[in-house]
Parts: structure tokens; C-alpha cells; sequence
């Protein structure tokens, strides 16, 4: 009871500062020029101030001030331009290493390929199988290296990431043996990082813990199914996580901001710095510092060829495509992955924040801002999905379907490039400019040591101590217990205000409960607090937890910029379902206006805007398809 009652002290101390200072707190970055004399004293303060419930990130404008204040006499050590996981990963990186950093992201964070992922933490059940079957040690390594980072990224966010069982179904005996003891050799590579032993299940268990699996498959009867365990995570809220974590660091990082140019030393002609817009206000201003960071994912060639128009291309962009299905697809915390289906691909269906996740494709596809789905890829995946089900699969069941971007490497030093990389690639193929990209989000956090390690060495740089990120809780994440949404549920209400301007209490049901905890972590009482306070408790779209407090919070407190910026990525809403974050919209450009003194042109552009990004994802509302199979 007295931990929850100083948790509660502090969020009252924090709110009576968040109305006293008009909601905008600047925290001085927890990285001072006097904390770099000690490593020891730098890690242990970052530490505190990260775990801290009250601490708040420095207001957007705050952030564009430090940028603007890097001169060519005073740079910063490290700019990244990029905010998807790899780059936030490299600015936290960087700054709990005591390095000056400045982060620039052209959209919002996790805006492209981080937003758009298949939602897993996983080693590569795949990478294992041609390992064995290549004996190709390089392939192995790959698996070693992912499941270790799948269990930290899971350790270091463990409100947003949680162990997900797969059951892979098996339809002769050979199949039984050949999953099982695959399997069985994933968990024994995964040895202390192992999530939980995989297992066999009988034909009859398995239709009770699946009860939509088909009990024939290409006219074979089930004989069974063997259950592993991967991650699962909400990926742009870890992205947005990240972003943060690096702002309590002492990182700058400016959401919205271009880089129109690079700027070089006239004589070295080494990168120095960049030119940038800042998309929001209209205004340019130049940024300069030690080593430039490339983490743009399948836009980094546009970078490179800033610096170099002769640069040769390091990225070949594959398309994943993933729909959303209603929760009657699947049952709840149990997955489905078919390693090879009739055509040779993989096919899966997993349950996601109440909804269920399919997928993918992977094909050949250009770089743009907003890829779309193409109807004859959502097919694919129904085609896929159907035979494994005893549920009919119809069109007019898609909620949403989405298409990321994959940023596959080709290292452009390597003498061959007739192998596209899985693994991730770091080079510094112009002086001052680092570049990494390929990868996948289990491995962000390795990504962006190897990263930071690079602009180092290329930097001359000397950072007060070395990485920590392999043991460093995201905001939110220290202290964050499961049971965390009883105290949501036990001490908060939710006030909302009725159609005639009544305000009316309402209870903080669990769904409501569970979802804050998960999506916060220990800052949710903030959000409940808003929610009681402030009158917003009402939901945003039926059927869904996601309150009014949300965009308040995410205005105030995680650079929530844009009604795109909360329906896509603070919320998932934009993902989970169109027609909802539709219906949202209108509310949420109403409390993102209040928040942000937005004047009637800005509330109709953002109208504009978010219209259009929602007709990117494909659901059956939005989507022009001839019904046939999947009536």
C-alpha cells in the first residue's frame, strides 16, 4: 500500500506542475556536462530519471532550440536523421553513453517500416532451418544473436512486449517429427534466453486451445500440432517509447523535421551537419555535428545521394503486406504459423490488441511514403489462411490491411552483392556520414550499438562510458507489474461529458484498465488521472479501450504532433480498424486543436490529411474489389 501511495504522491506532485507551468515542463537533460566526469554517476542518474513516474520528456519546442543551438563551433556528437526504431535506438544509445545527440524524423516516429511490422520478437525459426540444412554457420549466428535480443527487448519494455505461443499444425507424421524436433533444436539454441519449452499437442488439444483450425488440410487429417513461443509487441508505442527514453537521455529529438540538404567542410568535404525543415512550422535552420547518422531504413539511399550522387544503392525494398481480421479468427494468446503453405510461403495469424493479425507477403516493391496493399496480396493471404481454417474467410471481414516497406541490405563495400542480407549493415561509404539500415526490430537495440560504435570511431568521439541499453527499461517499464490495471480499476473513474454538456461518472473497467497499463506502462495513472480530472473518460469508438485522456496525454507528454500521429501510432486504431479510426477522428482533431491551439484551417487540413492516410489501409469499407471466393 505505501508504494502505491508514493507512486500517487509523485503523480500529484507532477499534475499540480503540469497546470502550474500550462502543461509544458522542460527537464533538464539528465546528461550534464558534470555527470560525464563520472560514468558510473551518468548511468545511475539516467537510470533514476527514466524509472521516475513524474519525470516529463522536454516540450517539441525546447527540442528545436537544442538542434538550432549545435553550431560549427559547438556541434553535436551524433545526428541521426530517422526515427523508426533503429534511429531512436541509436540516439538512446548514444546518450546514455554521454554523447550529445540531435534526432530528426521527416514524419513521426515509427511512421514507415517500424509502424508496419508482423508484430513478432522472434530468433528466426526459419534461419535455423537453412542453418541445419546449409550447415551454414553464418546463418546460426544470426539465430543466437536475435533470440539474445528478443529476451532483452522483451525484458527492457515488459508492458508493451509479452511471449506469444505459435502452434504450428501438422497434417502426417512426418511433419510431427520434422516440427517437433525443429523445434526442440529452437529451444535448445535459445537455452537461458528461452521463453517457455515448446510442445506437442494431440489432434483433439489442439482443436480446444484452436478452435477455427481446420481439421483437414490438403485432404489430410491433423495429427496434431507443436506449440513454440516467440515475442509479441506493440511496435510503434515501443518506437515511441524509444523516442522518449532517448529525450529523458538528453537527446534532442525533433518529430516532422526534413533534412533538405547536408552541409560538408569546404575543405575536407567530410559531412558536418545538415540543413532542416521544420515541417510543422515552415522554418529552416541548420543543424552541424561530428558524425552524421543514416538511420532513414528504405529512404537511406536518398541521404546517401545527397552526399554522393554517384552512390551506388544499398537498398532492395521488399513489401510485406499484413490484414486484420475480427477476434473470432483466432483465440486469445494463441498463434498460428504455417512455415510452407502449397506455394512455398510463410502464412500466419496471430491475436493482436483484441483483433487478429495475418500475413505476409514478401515481393518486390518501390520506396514511396504511403505503400498501399494491392488487392490481389489481401487475397493471397485469405487464399492462405483458408485452407487452415474451418471458419469461411470473407473480404467483407477485413477491418484494415496495410503494406511496410522492408529495407533488405546489399552492403556496398562487399565484392558481391548477389546475396541480399537479412542481417543488418553498417557503413560509412562517405567521411562523417554513418549508414546503417537492413535488420529486422528484434534486433534494433544491437543495430544501433553497432551504430554508435561506427560514428565513434569515425567521429573521434569519447563517450563517458559504454553501452547499457542491453539492460535499460524503457520509460514506463521499471517497476510495471501485470497486476498494475487493479489499481487503474480500484482508484480512478472515468468522467465523462454527456452529448448536453453533463459530465457523468464511469467506471474504469478492466478492457479500459488492462489497456493503460499495457500501453503506459507505470505512467498510466497519468492517463486515468486525465480521464478523471479532466472530463475525458469518454471512449474514442465503440468496441474499443482507447479514451479521450490518451490524446490529451500524448500531446502533452509524446511529441503527438498530428490526428495522424495519434490514430496511427500513439493509439493503433488506424491499424486495428478504419472504419473506427474514422469515426475517432473527428474528436480527436477536436482535443488535439485544444491542446495545440490549432486554428479552424489547421483542424480542416488535419481533416484532409487523415482521410487520406485511412484510405491507404484496405479494409472492405474502403477498398474496391470484385467479390469472389471470400464473399
Amino acid at each position: 500500500m505505501s508504494a502505491t501511495a508514493t507512486r500517487l504522491r509523485r503523480l500529484a506532485t507532477a499534475a499540480v506542475a503540469v497546470t502550474a507551468c500550462g502543461g509544458a515542463i522542460l527537464l533538464t537533460p539528465s546528461v550534464s556536462s558534470n555527470d560525464r566526469s563520472s560514468g558510473h554517476a551518468t548511468v545511475e542518474s539516467l537510470r533514476r530519471t527514466i524509472s521516475d513516474p513524474s519525470a516529463v520528456v522536454p516540450s517539441r519546442a525546447a527540442q528545436e532550440s537544442a538542434l538550432i543551438g549545435s553550431k560549427s563551433d559547438n556541434p553535436l556528437d551524433i545526428l541521426v536523421v530517422g526515427g523508426g526504431a533503429t534511429g531512436c535506438g541509436v540516439a538512446l544509445d548514444a546518450a546514455s553513453r554521454g554523447l550529445r545527440v540531435g534526432l530528426v524524423e521527416r514524419e513521426d516516429f515509427s511512421s514507415g517500416t517500424s509502424s508496419r511490422s508482423t508484430k513478432l520478437i522472434h530468433g528466426g525459426v526459419r534461419y535455423l532451418e537453412k542453418a541445419v540444412f546449409n550447415l551454414d554457420y553464418g546463418q546460426l549466428k544470426l539465430v543466437f544473436h536475435a533470440l539474445e535480443e528478443r529476451k532483452q527487448v522483451i525484458e527492457n519494455a515488459p508492458h508493451l512486449c509479452h511471449a506469444l505461443p505459435c502452434m504450428t499444425p501438422c497434417f502426417d507424421w512426418f511433419e510431427v517429427v520434422y516440427f517437433w524436433m525443429g523445434l526442440k533444436m529452437y529451444d535448445l539454441v535459445a537455452g537461458r534466453r528461452l521463453l517457455h519449452l515448446s510442445r506437442y499437442y494431440s489432434a483433439q488439444e489442439s482443436i480446444e486451445l484452436f478452435p477455427t483450425l481446420a481439421k483437414r488440410g490438403n485432404n489430410k487429417s491433423l495429427r496434431g500440432t507443436v506449440v513454440y513461443y516467440d515475442g509479441q509487441m506493440n511496435d510503434s508505442r515501443l518506437n515511441v517509447g524509444l523516442a522518449c527514453t532517448a529525450a529523458l537521455a538528453g537527446a534532442a529529438v525533433l518529430n516532422h523535421a526534413e533534412v533538405v540538404s547536408l552541409i560538408k567542410d569546404e575543405d575536407t568535404q567530410r559531412v558536418i551537419g545538415a540543413r532542416i525543415r521544420d515541417n510543422l512550422s515552415g522554418q529552416e535552420f541548420d543543424a552541424y555535428a561530428k558524425v552524421v547518422v543514416n538511420a532513414a531504413g528504405p529512404f537511406c539511399d536518398a541521404l546517401r545521394k545527397m552526399a554522393n550522387k554517384d552512390a551506388l544503392s544499398m537498398i532492395c525494398p521488399s513489401s510485406g503486406v499484413h490484414v486484420v481480421l475480427p477476434d473470432y479468427y483466432s483465440p486469445e494468446g494463441m498463434g498460428l504459423i504455417v512455415p510452407k503453405t502449397k506455394d512455398g510461403r510463410v502464412v500466419f495469424m496471430l491475436p493482436w490488441l483484441g483483433r487478429t493479425i495475418a500475413g505476409t507477403t514478401d515481393s518486390s516493391t518501390s520506396i514511396t511514403p504511403l505503400p498501399e496493399p494491392h488487392e490481389d496480396e489481401i487475397q493471397f493471404i485469405l487464399d492462405a489462411i483458408c485452407d487452415y481454417l474451418n471458419v469461411k474467410v470473407r473480404r467483407t471481414d477485413v477491418l484494415s490491411a496495410w503494406s511496410g516497406i522492408r529495407p533488405l541490405a546489399v552492403d556496398p563495400n562487399a565484392k558481391s552483392t548477389e546475396s541480399i542480407s537479412r542481417d543488418h549493415v553498417v557503413s560509412e561509404d562517405y567521411p562523417g556520414l554513418v549508414t546503417i539500415t537492413g535488420g529486422k526490430w528484434t534486433t534494433y537495440r544491437s543495430m544501433a550499438e553497432d551504430a554508435v560504435n561506427a560514428a565513434i570511431k569515425s567521429g573521434k568521439l569519447s563517450p563517458s562510458n559504454e553501452c547499457i541499453t542491453s539492460n535499460l527499461r524503457l520509460i514506463g517499464g521499471d517497476g510495471w507489474e501485470p497486476s498494475l490495471f487493479t489499481v487503474l480499476a480500484q482508484q480512478y473513474v472515468r468522467m465523462k461529458k454527456s452529448h448536453g454538456g453533463k459530465v457523468v461518472p464511469g467506471v474504469m473497467d478492466a478492457a479500459a484498465a488492462k489497456h493503460l497499463s499495457h500501453a503506459y506502462g507505470t505512467l498510466a495513472e497519468r492517463v486515468a488521472t486525465i480521464a478523471q480530472n479532466e472530463n475525458l473518460g469518454k471512449r474514442l469508438a465503440h468496441g474499443y479501450p482507447y479514451l479521450e485522456a490518451e490524446v490529451a496525454y500524448c500531446a502533452r507528454n509524446e511529441y503527438c504532433e498530428s490526428a495522424v500521429d495519434f490514430l496511427a501510432r500513439r493509439s493503433r486504431l488506424a491499424f486495428l480498424e478504419t472504419d473506427a479510426a474514422s469515426h475517432a477522428l473527428p474528436r480527436v482533431i477536436e482535443i488535439l486543436a485544444s491542446e495545440h491551439k490549432w486554428d479552424k484551417a489547421r483542424q480542416k487540413e488535419e481533416m484532409q490529411k487523415a482521410k487520406e492516410f485511412l484510405e491507404t489501409f484496405k479494409s472492405s469499407k474502403n477498398a474496391q474489389f470484385h467479390d469472389g471466393k471470400h464473399k
